[in-house]
């Protein structure tokens, strides 16, 4: 007899897949200004409707070989790995438990990573971070925050979050006649205090400063980007929120703020 746990654990699996089978529509519509409702998906080349045997995560990328059915157009390799990882993601946090509580804060995690995978990839093809993920994630954040913290905990951090960065923007650009931080990055900041407070944003800004620094200037010194080059600093607020919020434990180790 199938242990229920093994069941249990394979529905969270599958749902993660699914819905990062979904994310990968939201990713590739949503920059583009498309519906991610409608119409149903196609080859970009061909225009060939996906069937239903087609779409299923990673499964039908094996089985078609990485091509379409139609005119064998390549089919990225980005669509299964996203499927994969929102998959293991679910597995990952999903609670041994299930009760109302912790039903809601598996969605809460859950959104917040597959959000976070969403910007990750568009910012480094289109360097923006749309507002429509940015909304969710504080229609996700903010409630989560208001039930289970103070309010000078999720105020003063929001107001950090998003005060700060675009403070620092504002004045380069008077000084400079320069945009330093995107809007989606300044927004994207105060989302992420609203979750993690005053102290835990500021680690955010100098870690996610500091990692977009060594990256960009190691870019430039491998001759990879010149100085001119717009950097797509999204990614680097991804992934140090996201050690934040997943794996507290790493960013210890590097936590300037305790000395």
């Amino acid at each position: 007899m199938i242990n229920i746990m093994i069941i249990y654990k394979i529905f969270f699996l599958v749902f993660g897949m699914l819905i990062g089978s979904f994310l990968n529509v939201v990713i590739y519509r949503l920059p583009r200004e498309q519906s991610v409702v409608k119409p149903r998906s196609s080859c970009p080349k061909c225009g060939h409707m996906i069937t239903w045997y087609e779409n299923i995560p990673v499964v039908s990328y094996l089985f078609l070989k990485g091509k379409c059915s139609q005119c064998s157009a390549k089919i990225s390799i980005k669509y299964p790995l996203v499927e994969m990882l929102l998959g293991l993601i679910a597995l990952g946090i999903s609670p041994d438990v299930l009760t109302p509580m912790n039903l809601a804060t598996f969605v809460i995690y859950f959104s917040i990573a597959a959000c976070f995978i969403a910007h990750f990839i568009i910012d480094l093809e289109f360097q923006i971070l749309p507002d429509k993920i940015n909304l969710y994630l504080l229609a996700i954040i903010l409630p989560f925050s208001i039930l289970t913290k103070q309010p000078a905990y999720w105020l003063v951090g929001g107001a950090i979050g998003f005060g700060g960065p675009f403070l620092i923007t504002y004045l380069f650009y008077k000084l400079r006649g320069q945009i330093g931080l995107g809007g989606g990055d300044i927004k994207l900041y105060g989302i992420i205090g609203v979750l993690l407070g005053p102290l835990g944003v500021l680690k955010t800004i100098f870690m996610s400063c500091a990692l977009g620094s060594i990256v960009g200037l190691a870019l430039i010194l491998s001759k990879k980007m010149s100085k001119e080059t717009p950097l797509a600093f999204g990614p680097y607020i991804i992934i140090i929120a996201a050690l934040q919020i997943f794996f507290p434990e790493i960013v210890e180790y590097f936590d300037f703020f305790k000395f």
